[in-house]
């Protein structure tokens, strides 16, 4: 069992907390919150060990688990690298692209692993369809929230459409080649609600809409490809194939035939995978430690975890345009 502490101790930290002490692959050792009052309270109520400094935390794990404010990753997850401990960074992996280069070139210097919180990676619904995703040209996303005070520091493209960019880049196999978004400030200092439009080098087109500001929740993604058609609702965590084939040549009475208008006959049917039920934190801590022991790579590395803030700050410098 590795040795895990948790950075931070917020409603997101405790979460982290609360499944890392019931994983059998890892020995919850304590956590750290610069909030005496909180950290006073959560170790009261929860029994976790309070560390009195990030030091103290560090020096007494393998693994150190970043759930603090954005601001801070970097600096929390460069001491933890340069006293050789594993990171894993809760997304965005950091504030600025410098900080998560850096990030990427003293995780090779000190030979430790590193993983982003990408946590719809993880989503049982995209588990079951990514193996059928293949090539898609046209997506579509729409990333909706009710209003929640929590989160409003950043812009909406780094609070909720950073999980749509980065599901889209594991899909796209290919370089973006032009990014085209406007936002919206309708309540914070930064957009609340925004659009953009990410096309790449193989022809695909993304169309992603996020908004926190939203009478109701929703985070659906429909992928668009030859021959099939994939709807992923993150949310309720289900999923929907259809597929088209060749029409046989005498269709049975309940099959759907579409027929063009050069008369090419194609047969729809549905090809919806089985979704098995998980929890999408627990398994990518819990790959996360696999990948360590195992000396694997991550799931989601902090390549990957970079390549989405990269493409997330590019959509943020069209507002600014």
């Amino acid at each position: 069992m590795l040795k895990v502490g948790v950075l931070g101790a917020g409603h997101l930290g405790k979460i982290h907390l609360r499944l890392l002490n019931q994983s059998e692959k890892y020995d919850l050792v304590g956590f750290y919150d610069p909030n005496s009052e909180n950290a006073d309270k959560v170790a009261a109520e929860f029994g976790y060990y309070k560390f009195e400094t990030i030091n103290e935390l560090i020096q007494a794990v393998d693994v150190v688990d970043i759930v603090t404010p954005t601001l801070s990753h970097y600096d929390c997850a460069k001491d933890a690298i340069q006293a050789g401990k594993h990171v894993f960074i809760e997304k965005p992996i950091s504030n600025t692209l410098e900080e998560a280069n850096e990030l990427i070139l003293l995780a090779k210097q000190y030979n430790v692993k590193g993983q982003v919180g990408h946590v719809e990676r993880f989503n049982p619904a995209f588990i079951a369809t990514k193996e059928k995703i293949e090539n898609p040209m046209f997506i579509e996303t729409h990333r909706l929230a009710e209003f929640n005070p929590r989160g409003t520091d950043v812009p909406v493209v780094l609070d909720l459409m950073i999980h749509d960019i980065d599901v889209i880049l594991s899909v796209v196999k290919s370089r973006v080649k032009l990014i085209n978004a406007s936002g919206v400030s309708v309540i914070s200092d930064t957009p609340d609600i925004a659009n953009a439009r990410i096309e790449f080098e193989n022809g695909c087109v993304a169309n992603l809409t996020s908004s926190r500001i939203s009478l109701k929740n929703m985070r659906k993604s429909r992928f668009f490809q030859k021959d099939a058609y994939i709807s992923v609702d993150f949310l309720d965590k289900i999923c929907e194939v259809v597929k088209m084939k060749d029409a046989p040549e005498v269709p049975g009475d309940f099959d759907m035939i579409l027929q063009n208008a050069e008369g090419i006959k194609k047969q729809i049917y549905f090809d919806n995978p089985d979704v098995y039920a998980n929890n999408a934190i627990l398994d990518e801590l819990e790959t996360f430690a696999d990948a360590i022991n195992n000396n694997t790579t991550p799931i989601v590395t902090l390549e990957d975890g970079t390549e989405a803030l990269r493409v997330a700050h590019q959509i943020i410098n069209c507002f600014k345009k």
